[in-house]
């Protein structure tokens, strides 16, 4: 917030002032109005896909599409979910899209693409043509933007795009939120209108293979000894000599063990445990496993369900349970929790090949099972639903 007055930030994780009339929506909302009338932000002047680059180091990472995706049913099995959603933070962006009437962000979808038409003009727009837009982050990351509003190479990608699907791999809340808004409106006699697309972005995941990382929790006011006694009784459990202080050696303790199978590292109050071979009768009973072979090797169906739900008889819920995509900053936060500190639960990620199979079956993981990556940069394209 401190960094810039006109940081996107205040628009998508709006701090609304205690005490004052309002609330942080409509901040948002009227920092977005103020900004288009002063020229921070500005619409485009034709409708547009757009040609989006990650690169690191000067080699690109990932490329793909930034446009409007028309909204359809998780029934209907073109836009594939593959993870469980909270009611409260849908709510929370369906309530900013409504105060904003803007998408902010795009969420990021994989497709199987090959050799179709989108494939190609995403590589021919890229190597060919000067961006419209470029930067490079805190990351290291580049970005850089291209316009493509040629009506023939529209209508190319749209007939590639049509008889395809997607996989969601970030923003189910905000999918979940397009949906309710969608409805909402359709239900007040709105009728059609730019609520029946929310903005996305679209890789091929054959020319651009996705990295999935694990999510982790932290446990606030749970006693990491505790918590490691009662893991006993369903996994091996060792604790590491160098503790939760030696950050970089408990992850690669965790790595060699994800390599060879289920496993969990707990950590907090100085100490560190590493859990390993769940016990397959108790494995079983807690976990499903349909189809055979595929649940009960996923990391955050086991985290849930046996470890969270049978041995600690905790919900993985957002009131009471945080998340976390760095390792090493859930271990950090453990230490400085709510209520004098927590415990820290590292898991195995899932594969992108897991990823797929789960959304086939039209089942969902655990919310924040996987983290992919590299993600669209937040303020590089938002939709605006009313211009001029």
């Amino acid at each position: 917030m401190a960094a810039d007055p006109h940081n996107v930030v205040r628009l998508i994780l709006p701090m609304h002032p205690e005490g004052k009339p309002g609330n942080p929506f409509q901040d948002a909302a009227d920092d977005l109005a103020r900004w288009l009338a002063d020229g921070i932000l500005a619409a485009d002047p034709a409708p547009a896909l757009y040609v989006y680059e990650q690169a690191d180091s000067g080699q690109v990472v990932q490329r793909g599409l930034i446009g409007a995706l028309g909204l359809v049913p998780y029934a209907a099995g073109i836009v594939q979910p593959h993870e469980n959603v909270m009611p409260g933070p849908v709510a929370g962006r369906r309530q900013l899209m409504e105060a904003t009437r803007a998408n902010l962000e795009p969420i990021f979808l994989l497709y199987q693409g090959g050799d179709g038409a989108a494939t190609k003009l995403v590589a021919t727009v890229a190597d060919t043509q000067c961006p419209i837009a470029e930067a490079v982050t805190s990351d290291g990351l580049r970005h850089r933007l291209w316009a493509v509003t040629d009506p023939a190479e529209l209508s190319a990608v749209a007939a590639d795009l049509a008889p395809r699907t997607a996989l969601i791999a970030d923003g189910h809340h905000r999918y979940a939120a397009y949906l309710e808004l969608q409805r909402e409106l359709r239900d007040a006699g709105a009728g059609p209108g730019p609520w029946d697309q929310g903005l996305a972005l679209l890789v091929d995941s054959a020319a651009y293979p996705p990295h999935v990382g694990a999510i982790h929790r932290v446990v606030d006011g749970l006693v990491p000894e505790t918590a490691a006694r009662l893991a006993g009784a369903a996994f091996t459990v060792r604790e590491l000599t160098g503790g939760a202080g030696d950050v970089p050696g408990a992850l690669a303790e965790l790595d060699r063990a994800c390599a060879g199978g289920m496993a969990f590292l707990l950590a907090g109050q100085g100490r560190a445990w590493l859990l390993t071979d769940p016990h397959p009768a108790l494995l079983r009973a807690a976990v499903p496993d349909e189809p055979a072979g595929l649940w009960q090797r996923l990391g955050g169906a086991v985290m849930a369900d046996l470890l969270f739900g049978r041995l600690w008889g905790i919900q993985d819920d957002e009131r009471s349970v945080r998340a976390f995509h760095d390792g090493g900053g859930a271990i950090r936060a453990a230490a400085d929790g709510i209520g004098g500190g927590g415990t820290a639960v590292l898991c195995c990620p899932m594969s992108a090949d897991q990823v797929y199979q789960v959304a086939a079956l039209g089942r969902r993981v655990p919310r924040k099972s996987t983290s992919f990556g590299p993600k669209p940069r937040t303020g590089m394209v938002m939709r605006v639903f009313a211009q001029g």
